[in-house]
């Protein structure tokens, strides 16, 4: 009887032992399979890959991409336009070669967005395209929202009339009354606006229409920057420039861009530099206005 009980209590030792070892195993387990909690609880161990850090401001970001999306409105001839070449519908123009060559200083691809003027700069203030070239002037109203490069083109602001009416609207004055065209949310807008204050704007976001208006006589004259006026007057031999004189301001065309991306600005600007001191930027000019015969509508 003894020596069964002494047999027992043997074996209960040993099972205690069993388990104490057990135990102690999963314990080493734990910790090595896992981390503490604040409690002292095992916690799954972190296997997560460190995620790459977002590039810290758009220049970088248009790098990593290797795109530099343009927003632009391709009905300004030369600045840029479509014309048909090998059979495909393409859009060229001064600006196009200007946004090429940062695209190219950057080492990264170009792609073009075609929109409607007026939608340009919600379009970039929104990050759906990385910068603004169309022919456009950094106005005060504008740099408040975006910032702008350095000026790269400056035109002189043309009235363009129907050739039967260039004896009849020779001033501001003669327009009094009279519709007059402008692209909205363009430079002209505000001419028209502010300098022919007797004359009724009509707005329009695309060129060719506003040109339509004037050769079937909704508008009497529309207001159009030189090199774009000349475009359509040899397209459409119907239209002339009028004698009306317009009060001309310097600002010029610049590149709008994100507001407060300054690591691009100056990128941009390094470009536009060489640009001018290369003479590219005339030679781009001169190029596009003779690609302009047979395109303007």
């Amino acid at each position: 009887m003894f020596l069964r009980q002494r047999k027992t209590r043997i074996l209960m030792v040993a099972m205690l032992l069993i388990l104490a070892v057990l135990a102690a195993a999963c314990g080493q387990n734990n910790a090595q399979d896992g981390t503490q909690g604040a409690g002292g609880e095992a916690t799954a161990p972190n296997t997560e890959t460190p995620k790459a850090e977002a590039p810290a401001n758009a220049l970088d970001r248009i790098k990593a991409s290797g795109q530099l999306r343009l927003g632009t409105s391709a009905d300004y001839p030369p600045y840029e336009f479509h014309k048909i070449i090998d059979g495909k519908d393409t859009i060229i123009g001064f600006d196009i070669e200007i946004a090429k060559a940062i695209a190219a200083d950057l080492g990264v691809e170009l792609v073009i967005t075609d929109m409607g003027f007026d939608g340009l700069l919600t379009a970039l203030q929104s990050g759906n395209i990385d910068m603004v070239v169309a022919g456009m002037t950094p106005t005060e109203e504008r740099a408040e929202a975006v910032d702008f490069s350095d000026v790269y083109y400056v035109a002189v602001q043309k009235v363009i009339v129907r050739a039967e009416d260039k004896a009849k609207y020779t001033t501001i004055e003669s327009l009094a009354g009279k519709k007059v065209g402008a692209q909205l949310g363009a430079i002209q807008e505000g001419v028209v606006t502010d300098q022919m204050p007797q004359s009724e704007l009509r707005a329009l976001s695309k060129l060719p229409d506003l040109i339509l208006d004037l050769k079937s006589g909704n508008v009497e004259a529309l207001v159009v920057e030189e090199p774009v006026a000349k475009a359509y007057i040899a397209a459409n031999p119907e239209l002339v420039l009028a004698d009306v004189p317009l009060e001309q301001d310097e600002a010029g065309s610049a590149v709008a861009l994100p507001k407060g991306e300054t690591a691009l600005v100056e990128a941009v600007n390094a470009t536009l530099k060489r640009l001018a001191d290369e003479g590219k930027i005339d030679q781009f000019v001169t190029d596009a206005t003779n690609a302009m015969e047979n395109t303007a509508e």
